[in-house]
C-alpha cells in the first residue's frame, strides 16, 4: 500500500483528499503545519506528498526547498492560488505537479496515481542500468570490476574504504543509513575505530565527486538520521 502525506492547515479539505485517496486504496497522514510535515517525513518514508501553499510558520515554499535538500519524493502542491507566478515558483522549486483548488477526487487521485507510476518507472529504469559491472549516474561512474570512479569522464581516484562506502550508497539508492550501520557494513564489527570515521570518509568521497561539496547533489545528510545517495 503507498503511503501518502497531506500538508494541509484547512482541516476539511485535509479530510476531503485523505478521504479521496483512502477510498482509492492509499494509507494516508496529515500534518498541518510545514513544521509538522517536515517532522513527519523525518520520522516516515512517504511515496508522495501533497502540500499546500498557505500554511501558518513555514509556508509551503520553504517546506519544499528544505525537502529538496535531501528527498526526491513526489511532492504535488495542492493550493487555491491560480496565479502564475505561485505556478512557476513551486515547479521551479522542485515540485512536480501543481493542483489547484477546487479539484474533483477523480482529478487528484489520476495524478497521484500518474506520478507515483513514473517515479517508479524512473527507479526501474535505474536498477536495470545499473545491474552489470558499471554504474552510472548523473555523470558519476563507477566500475565495479576494476574499482574506477570517474566523474563526468575525469577518472578520480578512491582509497580501498571510500570506494566500498560509496559503492554501497550507490547499490542502495536513495535508502538512509546511520553512521553506525555504515561503519558495521564497511568496516565490520571487529573493525578498530568507530562512527566518526564514517563522517570522515563521507566527506572526502564529496570532495572528489561533488561539484561543490558543501552542496552535495549525490550523497545527501539527512539530518537525525545519516546519509542518503541520492537517485
Amino acid at each position: 500500500m503507498k503511503s501518502i502525506l497531506i500538508v494541509e492547515d484547512d482541516q476539511s479539505i485535509a479530510n476531503l483528499q485523505k478521504d479521496y485517496l483512502e477510498i482509492s486504496g492509499f494509507s494516508v497522514t496529515i500534518a498541518g503545519s510545514g513544521a509538522e510535515g517536515l517532522k513527519a517525513l523525518q520520522e516516515k518514508e512517504y511515496d508522495l506528498l501533497l502540500l499546500d501553499i498557505m500554511l501558518p510558520g513555514m509556508d509551503g515554499f520553504e517546506v519544499l526547498k528544505k525537502i529538496r535538500e535531501s528527498s526526491d519524493i513526489p511532492v504535488l502542491i495542492v493550493s487555491a492560488r491560480q496565479e502564475e507566478i505561485y505556478k512557476i515558483n513551486g515547479l521551479g522549486l522542485g515540485a512536480d505537479d501543481y493542483i489547484t483548488k477546487p479539484f474533483s477526487s477523480g482529478e487528484l487521485v489520476a495524478r497521484v496515481n500518474a506520478h507515483l507510476n513514473k517515479f517508479e518507472r524512473l527507479k526501474e529504469r535505474f536498477e536495470n542500468r545499473n545491474e552489470g559491472s558499471k554504474l552510472i549516474i548523473r555523470g558519476l561512474e563507477i566500475q565495479k570490476d576494476s574499482r574506477r570512479v570517474f566523474v563526468n569522464g575525469n577518472e578520480v581516484t578512491m582509497a580501498q574504504k571510500e570506494f566500498d562506502l560509496l559503492l554501497f550508497l550507490v547499490q542502495n539508492a536513495n535508502r538512509v543509513f546511520g553512521k553506525e550501520e555504515l561503519f558495521e557494513r564497511i568496516w565490520g564489527l571487529d573493525a578498530l575505530g568507530d562512527a566518526s570515521t564514517v563522517t570522515v570518509h563521507i566527506a572526502r568521497i564529496r570532495e572528489k565527486i561533488e561539484a561543490n561539496p558543501s552542496k552535495p547533489q549525490y550523497i545527501d545528510t539527512v539530518w537525525g538520521s545519516g546519509y542518503r545517495f541520492r537517485v
